[in-house]
């Protein structure tokens, strides 16, 4: 009896894990701390706000690529755990690194460095 108990719950619990999930969808990120890129290619919000040992999520929504890195430009090496993100092709999305250091990390597109619409900050704290 204990064994079939025990093989039950096993078999509930493998059910839960949902094995058979969909693929997540980058237009409904499950992360709170996210970027979006929007359609006309201007990054929301432009600053957030997380506690220390955070990943951000950053979601392009926009037709084109963008190589998010940390400031400054041409180095990136204010907030190195910003540069995992690199190159979003469209309809792609990917977290950072760990954000362990309470301090503030400015972000903008490698390969727009100028463009306002794709800059912004995470203040870690």
């Amino acid at each position: 009896m204990r064994s079939r108990t025990i093989a039950a719950v096993l078999l509930a619990f493998c059910a839960a894990c949902g094995g058979d999930s969909p693929p997540s969808n980058p237009n409904n990120p499950t992360n709170p701390f996210t970027f979006t890129i929007s359609t006309s290619g201007i990054v929301s919000p432009k600053q957030l706000t997380v506690p220390p040992g955070t990943r951000v999520l950053f979601v392009n929504n926009h037709s084109r690529p963008h190589n998010m890195t940390s400031d400054p430009h041409p180095d990136h090496l204010d907030c190195e755990q910003l540069n995992q993100v690199g190159l979003l092709n469209a309809g792609q999305s990917r977290e950072t690194g760990n954000l362990v250091i309470v301090r503030t990390c400015g972000f903008h597109d490698h390969d727009d460095p100028d463009n306002v619409n794709l800059r912004g900050s995470i203040i870690t704290r």
